[in-house]
């Protein structure tokens, strides 16, 4: 057997994989819950996102809920914005962020400030990005799930809007933990290289959070989802992914400028050896169906339906979209080592603050 059937054979096995993933995911889908739930949503300069974001959050139903809002040293009137669009509505909380310690990193230490500040009776809190428009439903089917599954964190991964160019790259998130985590067992497993989360829409039950030391213990962390659940996992937890498309939208980058910037900040965390695997699996057996092997376009046609299968799951598009799976590959795998060399000259920044 030629290395470029293993690998066909490889692709193939892990679109399977995809497939009974995008069976065994879980919704969200109750419409109430008993648990009072503290609702957290970091700014820094999000005037032109959060409007509809706060809309979203005001309009909840079945759930008892508070509306904690920290603005981070925002410069585009954000807070005030805020306080506007709130109108006195007694649910809501505006705080004005501290000054950056120098050993966090701006996000965990946002989160942290909200968590602190939240109603000691919250026994739910649910982190929200600006970027984030959430069904009438979705706090309150969020925390029942949490509570249904008797699991300490869970994150219902949004329907990712990708405009243009965008649509390359934006579906590979959910495609990747659709494809390679074995969602069941990393639910209950207490395996940190076995976590997925999205800091998007993340619910945590109070107790766990304090307990793995809440956002102070993945202070200097990027990727500060991921390392939220990992933390958790490892003060006896348990956490994992379920499926927003249903219940929250969102629409992180609008052009592939701004996508670059973003990757950039996040992706020098993806191991070599990761994007090696990337590589080998969907682009090198594309590269060799273009040179006459059969085996290489069975690699390429088991990318593309592993591709198809996630959109049809969260709501994307999959054509053409999927059809350029070794394009998104490459391109995502160029994002990557384009954050490691940023990072090691020391240019990576966010918000404008360095990373």
């Amino acid at each position: 057997m030629t290395p470029v059937a293993v690998l066909a054979g490889l692709a193939g096995l892990l679109a399977g994989h995809t497939a009974v993933n995008a069976r065994l995911l879980r919704r969200p889908t109750a419409t109430s819950t008993g648990l009072r739930v503290s609702v957290l949503l970091p700014l820094r300069d999000e005037a032109g996102r959060v409007g509809p974001c706060l809309h979203a959050l005001l309009g909840q139903r079945g759930v008892d809920l508070e509306v904690v809002v920290l603005d981070d040293g925002s410069t585009d009137g954000t807070g005030d914005l805020v306080r506007a669009l709130s109108d006195g509505d007694p649910r809501v909380r505006v705080l004005v962020g501290r000054a950056l310690p120098r050993d966090w990193l701006g996000k965990p230490h946002a989160c942290q400030q909200l968590a602190d500040a939240a109603a000691p009776t919250s026994e739910v809190l649910v982190f929200v990005d600006a970027d984030v428009v959430l069904a009438p439903h979705a706090v309150a089917a969020t925390v029942a799930l949490l509570d249904e599954t008797g699991l300490d964190l869970l994150s219902p991964y949004p329907r990712q809007e990708a405009p243009g160019a965008t649509a390359l790259v934006q579906p590979l998130l959910q495609w990747s933990w659709l494809t390679f985590l074995p969602l069941r067992l990393a639910e209950r497993s207490a395996r940190e290289s076995l976590s997925a989360a999205n800091g998007q829409l993340l619910a945590v039950r109070r107790t766990a959070y304090d307990r793995a030391g809440g956002h102070a213990a993945v202070r200097g962390h990027v990727v500060e989802d991921v390392e939220l659940l990992r933390a958790i996992k490892r003060r006896g937890g348990r956490g994992g992914v379920c499926d927003g498309t249903a219940i929250a939208t969102t629409r992180m980058y609008e052009s592939w400028a701004e996508l670059g910037d973003g990757y950039a900040k996040s992706l020098w965390t993806v191991p070599l050896p990761s994007l090696a695997v990337l590589v080998a699996l969907y682009v090198v057996p594309p590269v060799a169906a273009l040179r006459g092997s059969r085996a290489g376009a069975v690699g390429y046609a088991a990318g593309v339906a592993g591709r198809v299968v996630t959109a049809r799951r969260t709501g994307s598009r999959p054509f053409p979209e999927a059809l350029a799976h070794p394009v998104s590959v490459a391109l995502v795998t160029g994002l990557a080592i384009r954050s490691r060399l940023t990072r090691r000259r020391g240019g990576l920044t966010w918000k404008g603050r360095s990373l």
